[in-house]
């Protein structure tokens, strides 16, 4: 993973991680009081690995969410066997 090279206070870089960490309160931080970090350390990431990840558009993926892109390759193969 390489860091962003942008200057420091690039808009870009702010709003990428603002949408992240906005999404990121919404479904796990503001749903329920955490007794200890272990439990919101695992809950993020089931959060991340499970929705963010798996559920979110992806432009590099032609706008598809990674499972329907899956989907069409997996389908593309086997019609291709």
């Amino acid at each position: 993973m390489a860091g962003s090279m942008g200057r420091v206070g690039a808009a870009g870089d702010n709003a990428a991680m603002d949408s992240f960490f906005s999404l990121l309160q919404k479904n796990v931080l503001n749903r329920k009081t955490w007794g200890t970090r272990d439990g919101l350390r695992s809950a993020i990431v089931t959060w991340i690995e499970r929705t963010y990840h798996r559920r979110r558009r992806q432009a590099r993926l032609g706008r598809l969410t990674p499972i329907e892109y899956a989907t069409i390759m997996n389908e593309q193969l086997a019609l291709a066997a």
